[in-house]
């Protein structure tokens, strides 16, 4: 058995005032039961592979810091005075790993059965594989979609804006999340096999140490949101291959941390896509992607104060203006530093 000293995989977890659901995560991660042990208040051994467990918590107020230290004093825990980002916090997680693989995992998931070790085993037997990502499913058990392949402009436009809202099942979104791939379903479980794919969600992300040191960690440009679509497609530019593997399941509760901010969310969303294609695609598809999110928030905003006017959920049109608002005001410009 490896030395805890020197962990063959390390999970870093970047949490923000989801106390409960980060409790439950860890507990998925440390409860003694299939393959796993808990060797001693320092070290977690799963066997045959030795684990280091990081959470960074970005300036929670709910006491999750003191929930970590008191109930997992084996997780090494980094407790930030600010909310640095989702970036940045797992970047800081990167600064501190030791293991030879490296899972940034959301605090608002569980990992269901062996999945560490089934990732961990997968790496280890396919060299040219640099990350992969494994089946998400939603707390109801149901398949959650977390396989994806680069946007284009068409699905830009056509995926998570309000044109989609209005047109859920169009092709260019149906593309992009591979929904155009048959799954064949048998009871519970997915029969899908392993399959290369252009990038994975980053909820649940497995990659080597060996390609972070390569490509460094999570472009700090953005806060969150495209983050890992920027890495996955540093990684594949650079030869590595991404992996969807549905032998390993995370349950997922989707949103829990940035559903406590709406309108902030809508914002970071839409301006880190303009940051993505203005980064890999130029500065004209981003900037005509810019303007088409801004015009259709837009007409989205004209459209709930005609319902408010109408007396129709006040209180509900209400918050959806006043997010609305927000993000025209924004502008949706990123940050551009390179």
């Amino acid at each position: 058995m490896h030395e805890a000293s020197t962990p063959d995989l390390s999970i870093i977890i970047v949490n923000w005032n989801v106390r409960d659901l980060l409790r439950a995560c860890l507990q998925s991660l440390t409860m003694d039961h299939g393959p796993w042990t808990v060797a001693g208040a320092s070290s977690i051994v799963y066997r045959p592979w030795s684990v280091e467990i990081i959470v960074v918590d970005n300036a929670s107020v709910d006491g999750s810091v003191a929930m970590v230290a008191a109930e997992f004093p084996g997780v090494r825990l980094i407790a930030n005075t600010e909310n640095m980002g989702f970036t940045r916090g797992n970047n800081q997680g990167v600064a501190v790993a030791r293991g030879r693989y490296v899972f940034f995992l959301n605090p608002d998931t569980e990992v269901v059965g062996d999945a560490l070790v089934t990732m961990a085993a997968y790496m280890d037997a396919h060299l040219e594989v640099g990350a992969l990502g494994p089946q998400l499913r939603y707390g109801d058990g149901s398949l959650q979609s977390s396989r994806r392949r680069f946007p284009t402009f068409a699905t830009a436009l056509f995926e998570s804006t309000p044109l989609a809202w209005h047109w859920p099942g169009n092709p260019w979104a149906r593309h992009y999340r591979m929904e155009d791939r048959t799954i064949l379903v048998r009871g519970e479980d997915s029969e899908v096999p392993a399959a290369p794919v252009d990038w994975v969600v980053g909820a649940a992300l497995m990659t080597r140490r060996t390609l972070l040191d390569r490509l460094g960690g999570f472009d700090e440009g953005y806060f969150m949101y495209s983050e890992e679509l920027d890495w996955c497609r540093r990684a594949k530019d650079a030869g590595g291959q991404i992996v969807y593997l549905p032998a390993a399941q995370v349950i997922h509760h989707e949103g829990k941390s940035s559903e406590q901010v709406v309108a902030a969310r809508h914002i970071r969303f839409q301006t880190s896509k303009v940051r993505y294609f203005r980064k890999f695609h130029g500065r004209g598809q981003a900037e005509a992607l810019r303007v088409f999110i801004l015009t259709s928030f837009a007409v989205e905003w004209l459209i709930e104060a005609g319902k408010w006017l109408i007396g129709s959920m006040r209180p509900l049109r209400r918050e959806r203006m006043v997010a609305y608002g927000q993000l025209l005001r924004s502008g949706l410009r990123p940050t551009i530093d390179h």
